[in-house]
């Protein structure tokens, strides 16, 4: 029988999670942003440093909207977010966790009003909710705009995103006004093209602040076109570059976000129900799990919001689904989320390998983003010890470098320290149609606990 559900894929998979979903065929996430390139790669990096770029995300993040009277008390119940605060043009990086205080997913949550929230990524998050919604008392309608490769028809709204230092300057030009001042993770409005757009003030390049950094416009899909059209007119003076679906994916890495740890509800009676609720084709069904750290247990996999460096977010003030399990691990050693520099020459042995090497030649290194799963953990070793995972390996013009984000254990994450890491996944070859024969073999890699710098 075909499995219906996430639980009966699991079960067919003779109950080990973690062997199902490596050994699914699958590559990584390829987004559906219509072009790969619009000039190449390496300038369409090199412009969220010096210039700015446009990135239309109007296609690959699910879009699931919250309404009624208890959407608030929704939103505190089930992440460890404090909604004390928050209400209408406001949003917020949303964290929920499983009882265990494990990570399910982030992503970002808008409030339209304060009984209207929208919760915009990958779908893991608003799974989860969703699912809350209906096994508890809330008042609340949902309803699901899913990303382009799930959905033939139109989006409701579209996304622009607009970043770099002339980010704000290029979005004036398309108003032919001054912007109105938006606080930071705050939502704003004003008009282009005649139509009006709402702003939120953030940043995914890596360069945070309390003054406006960069837009996430969104409007009517109606209004798409001519939107998109006014801000690489007005971009074109100002030397405005074009993301394509190369580039894009790397701008997690120089922000420092860790977009896809493994959701925590493989494993556990507790969670048997919502395995029973999610689709065997969804995502978490579907999330291929690949990279040289290997193991049967699922659990191995999971982490913690302070792992991937939300500690931040984290707030007692409110009760929520692993509450007491975070209180326990806030008090508890963490590991640290730090880039990984990889050294040039391992990576130039790597590549020469991977091309030469015959049949003991290296796992080919892509560029700009080296992953070959949905989800990527990479083993991090000090001397013989795992001290942590690597994770999303990408190069970028701007750091010069192929670098990773990681998880490493606090005592390891010592800026310039060195560390190992294993590249490759033998255990992959044979089920994953994007891994070759071959072996796995160890990088040197720097620690860098801050953002590296701009090199160029």
């Amino acid at each position: 029988m075909t499995p219906q559900s996430l639980e009966q894929s699991i079960q067919k998979a003779g109950g080990n999670a973690a062997t199902m979903l490596r050994q699914l065929p699958g590559g990584p996430y390829r987004f559906p942003i219509p072009q790969e390139e619009y000039t190449n790669w390496r300038d369409e990096q090199e412009s969220w440093r010096r210039t700015a770029v446009l990135f239309d995300q109007s296609f690959h993040m699910s879009d699931v909207y919250f309404k009624g009277p208890d959407v608030k008390r929704l939103f505190s119940d089930t992440g460890v977010n404090s909604f004390a605060n928050f209400g209408k043009d406001k949003a917020k990086q949303f964290v929920a966790v499983n009882p265990q205080g494990k990570v399910i997913a982030d992503a970002i949550l808008f409030a339209f009003a304060d009984d209207e929230y929208s919760l915009v990524g990958g779908p893991a998050a608003a799974n989860w909710v969703q699912y809350q919604s209906e096994i508890g008392d809330y008042d609340v309608t949902v309803t699901r705009d899913e990303a382009s490769m799930w959905n033939p028809g139109d989006r409701l709204l579209f996304r622009l995103q607009l970043q770099g230092p002339r980010a704000l300057e290029i979005a004036a030009a398309a108003a032919g006004t001054a912007l109105p001042k938006i606080k930071f993770f705050n939502v704003g409005e004003f008009d282009i093209a005649g139509t009006t757009v709402r702003a939120l003030n953030h940043t995914m390049i890596g360069t945070p602040g309390h003054e406006m950094t960069g837009l996430e416009m969104t409007g009517a899909w109606r209004d798409h076109d001519k939107v998109y059209d006014a801000l690489v007119e007005a971009g074109e003076q100002f030397g405005m570059r074009i993301g394509g679906s190369r580039s894009y994916p790397t701008t997690s890495n120089e922000s420092g976000w860790i977009a896809l740890p493994l959701p925590a509800v493989y494993t556990g009676t507790d969670m048997k129900a919502y395995r029973e609720w999610l689709p065997a084709l969804g995502f978490e069904g579907q999330a291929s799990l690949g990279g040289s750290f290997y193991s049967d247990d699922a659990e191995d996999y999971y982490v913690t919001p302070y792992d991937l460096g939300y500690g931040r977010t984290v707030r007692f003030d409110h009760d929520f689904i692993g509450r007491e399990a975070l209180e326990r691990v806030a008090q508890a050693p963490q590991r640290r989320k730090v880039w990984l520099e990889w050294n040039d020459e391992d990576v130039a042995r790597v590549v020469a390998s991977s091309l030469f090497g015959g049949v003991e030649r290296a796992k080919f290194l892509s560029v700009p983003s080296a992953w070959f799963s949905i989800i990527h953990y990479d083993k991090v070793l000090s001397g013989d010890d795992i001290v942590g995972f690597g994770m999303d390996p990408v190069y970028t013009v701007n750091h010069n470098h192929f670098v990773s984000l990681a998880m490493i254990e606090e005592a390891n994450a010592v800026d310039g320290s060195e560390l190992t890491l294993v590249w490759g996944d033998e255990a992959s070859v044979g089920h994953k149609l994007q891994v070759e024969a071959h072996k796995e073999t160890t990088v040197r890699v720097r620690v860098r606990t801050t953002q590296p710098g701009v090199t160029r």
